[in-house]
């Protein structure tokens, strides 16, 4: 059911029936039962808007096939619903992470890193994906992010376009643009194309009631249709960085094994059998957890476009198919000690990824340098490995001294991601120092 209300600006997310019947069909062999039941349960709850259940079936799918980008979209959903901004944050960080692009993904995800307050990183991200998605939803997000000037660019560019771009969503996200500038003339003359005459006046006050810049959250809020709530995160259990891909511990396990383990040795002699303790039988590799390329992830949680409530006599967008909001938190980066002045030695790199392909690893780290501003003035490495037989793509920072790179890998460990620093004169095993990518230093 549509929980619109009257003459309010609102974002209408949903599931899509079309793509929720195509539920896991590129990974139904791999998926376990569990997790194809409870996502099919957690679709189901978010289309009668039971938000609690949805979320709990969501988490139970996550948790039994982690690295699924469709899955931990989903659950940023319906956290969405429920109005934990941080808790979606991460969830729709984590899908992106995993490979989603769906610009539905990312534009949910900005619209949470919004309502917790980091602008900047909402930016930095709808800016990555920019091409990706329509300008009338991306100009009214670069509006809400705190760069409204920008948005009516993006926005004023499309109504310049084509006579069919131009829709009545287009103007009001323009006006509701102009609005957040500071242009009330210019969201008049823009909303009353719209909106009838008797109405105007009353849209202008719901956005001068909440364009504050303190307001971010309201804002956000009153667009999702939702109630904000206190929000500690996502269960710990769910963390993405418990669950590295298979070719990530494949390259931890080779580049922590001694070297003289590579040459012939005897036979060892068999240690009599004890039991795991339950810390190293949670942390063992699992073999089962299968990395999912994003065409394989199957249904995709995606929203109707941003776009203010029009009158009656106006088109109005799609209507809401499941009572659930998406949002998303990618955990913040956890904020780093000043790390020691040794950059002089650039004797270290630190390794921060492992990806099954150089395309993927170039977009790990635009995503990496977005998440971690320690980054900013290092370049990058990306090297060819091969461990075990599999091949493998390596990004690495380059420029660091000892101190200032475990002073990294200890900020980025604390935000659940893996990364070790090592000299430069001793690569991690496997490499193909054939293939070494150095790419421009990054201002």
């Amino acid at each position: 059911m549509d929980r619109s209300f009257a003459n309010a600006p609102r974002l209408a997310l949903a599931v899509s029936t079309a793509l929720a019947g195509l539920a896991l069909t590129g990974c139904m062999t791999s998926a376990a039962p569990r997790a194809d039941t409870s996502f099919a349960s957690a679709q189901t709850a978010l289309a009668k808007g039971q938000v609690d259940k949805a979320i709990s079936h969501a988490e139970s799918a996550v948790l039994a096939e982690p690295r699924n980008p469709g899955f931990r979209a989903l659950l940023g959903a319906a956290y969405m619903e429920a109005g934990r901004f941080q808790s979606a944050a991460t969830s729709f960080g984590d899908a992106l992470d995993l490979g989603d692009e769906n610009p539905r993904t990312v534009l949910s995800f900005a619209l949470a890193k919004i309502a917790l307050g980091e602008g900047r990183a909402a930016a930095a991200v709808l800016d990555e994906y920019n091409t990706l998605i329509d300008p009338a939803d991306l100009g009214l997000a670069l509006a809400l992010s705190g760069e409204p000037e920008r948005g009516v660019h993006v926005l004023i560019n499309a109504v310049r376009g084509s006579e069919e771009a131009v829709t009545p969503k287009l103007r009001q996200n323009l006006a509701y643009a102009y609005a957040l500038a500071g242009n009330w003339r210019a969201a008049r003359v823009m909303a009353a194309e719209d909106v009838p005459a008797d109405q105007v006046d009353q849209r202008l006050t719901q956005w001068a009631a909440m364009s504050a810049p303190e307001q971010f959250q309201q804002r956000v809020a009153a667009l999702l249709d939702v109630s904000p709530r206190s929000d500690g995160g996502q269960p710990q259990q769910l963390a993405l960085g418990n669950f590295p891909s298979q070719d990530v511990m494949f390259a931890e396990a080779a580049e922590q094994a001694p070297v003289a383990l590579a040459a012939a040795s005897p036979a060892p002699v068999m240690e009599p059998y004890s039991p795991p303790t339950f810390e190293q039988a949670f942390t063992a590799p699992a073999p089962s957890i299968q990395s999912v390329e994003p065409a394989q992830a199957g249904v995709r949680f995606v929203s109707n476009p941003v776009v203010q409530q029009l009158p009656a006599r106006a088109e109005r967008p799609a209507p809401r198919m499941a009572s659930a909001a998406p949002q998303r938190r990618m955990a913040p980066a956890a904020v780093a000690a000043p790390i020691a002045s040794d950059k002089s030695e650039a004797s270290h790199l630190v390794q921060l990824g492992s990806y099954d392909s150089k395309i993927e690893a170039q977009r790990g780290w635009t995503m990496l340098k977005g998440k971690y501003p320690e980054l900013k003035d290092h370049k990058v490495v990306i090297t060819e490995a091969v461990v075990g037989g599999r091949t493998f793509w390596r990004v690495a920072a380059d420029g660091f001294g000892p101190k200032s790179a475990r002073s990294l890998c200890g900020t980025v460990k604390s935000s659940g991601r893996g990364c070790f620093a090592y000299a430069a004169s001793s690569p991690p095993a496997g490499a193909v120092k054939r293939d070494v990518q150095m790419a421009a230093r990054t201002r």
